[in-house]
């Protein structure tokens, strides 16, 4: 999706002479491209401005030493800022909003929190729920999904078509990611009628029921296989998805592969996915093999820090999904709005930390995710 440019390089003022610029220090740094999470642009190798710009990346040239039009082009893309900015921290892009509207999960998956410390149940009231809605439409231009999931079961909630409809009402972009035990046909019908959703991404793993009922500790499977075939020619959404986790071992391979072929002449797109420990929070799944000396950068979806918002039930803003302890708050929404919650210097603090600009503590939480960018 081409979303319009939420942060851009201020123009060159070509009458008091050529500004001191530097490269943007929110940047994701490929081996044959770059990326700007903060324009949602990327530079490849291919591209005229591409070798000049890594010179600049490498300090083996100074921004003076580029042609004007090179120059221009660079500054006014977004790859390079004025170096006396002093806002730079407080800039966002907002891709992807995850809204935990309660906390109840009727699963305890062996690759999720859940499972070893379930919650207390709580129902995000409907008027903060309604306000989170209208704060959000003042970013319909940029928002790709609003994602109705987090350590929970999203159909779980009665009012779960309601919450739907709500988000398309905003003019926003509906995502679900469910199990898809309360993906009921009745709830199929009513998606459809409304006119579908953004997203939808069906978590199944296996079509084995006693594998299943291990992995998930409860027996479910045949009423998911059931939802899945009702909805597997309906339009519920453009982008359909069946997410196969899994250790990344043969058991996991013949699972995807037996997906694969009970839902490929479907509307369903399976995605092979390795479960990963939740930075450091299980036991299970892939991790860095050591901390994260140098951090560079966030590469979860986009990133965290400048493309996504994600709440709480309570009205918490959190850093990261990854955050189940809710230790990395930046921001409560029953005491600021979401505008300054994402401008706002416990945010911006944090941004830092994420990309390397500030050293983060031996025990933040990016040190032990295997999403994080590093040198």
């Amino acid at each position: 999706m081409n979303a319009p440019v939420t942060a851009v390089a201020p123009e060159i003022n070509k009458q008091a002479g050529t500004p001191a610029w530097i490269p943007e220090p929110y940047l994701h740094v490929g081996p044959d491209r770059v990326y700007n999470p903060l324009t949602d642009r990327t530079l490849h190798d291919k591209e005229e401005s591409y070798a000049d710009f890594r010179a600049l990346l490498t300090q083996e040239r100074q921004a003076t030493d580029l042609a004007s039009s090179t120059l221009e082009f660079l500054a006014a893309q977004g790859w390079l800022v004025a170096a006396d900015a002093d806002d730079l921290d407080t800039r966002f892009h907002l891709k992807y909003v995850s809204i935990e509207t309660h906390t109840v999960c009727n699963q305890k998956c062996y690759f999720c929190p859940v499972a070893y410390d379930p919650r207390k149940p709580y129902f995000m009231p409907t008027e903060l729920f309604d306000d989170i809605l209208v704060q959000l439409s003042r970013y319909k231009e940029t928002i790709d999904g609003v994602k109705l999931i987090n350590y929970n079961e999203p159909t779980l909630d009665k009012r779960f078509i309601d919450q739907v409809r709500s988000i398309k009402e905003a003019g926003l972009p509906p995502a679900v990611l469910t199990n898809g035990t309360g993906l009921t046909p009745k709830r199929i019908d009513a998606i459809v009628e409304m006119g579908g959703l953004r997203y939808l991404s069906i978590n199944i793993s296996t079509l084995d029921r006693e594998k299943y009922t291990a992995d998930r500790g409860e027996d479910h499977l045949d009423l998911v296989l059931r939802n899945m075939e009702y909805a597997k020619d309906r339009p519920v959404a453009p982008q359909m998805e069946i997410v196969v986790l899994g250790t990344g071992d043969d058991v996991h391979k013949r699972d995807y592969d037996q997906i694969c072929e009970r839902f490929g002449d479907s509307r369903f797109d399976a995605k092979y996915y390795e479960v990963m420990d939740r930075a450091g929070y299980l036991e299970v799944g892939l991790r860095p093999s050591e901390p994260h000396k140098k951090l560079r950068g966030c590469q979860v979806v986009g990133s965290r820090p400048l493309q996504h918002l994600h709440i709480s039930p309570y009205g918490q803003c959190l850093l990261c999904s990854e955050d189940y302890d809710h230790n990395y708050e930046v921001g409560h929404l029953g005491e600021s709005t979401i505008h300054e919650i994402l401008t706002g210097p416990k945010l911006a603090a944090m941004r830092r930390l994420v990309y390397g600009l500030d050293e983060a503590p031996d025990d933040f939480i990016c040190r032990s995710c295997v999403f994080a960018l590093t040198d």
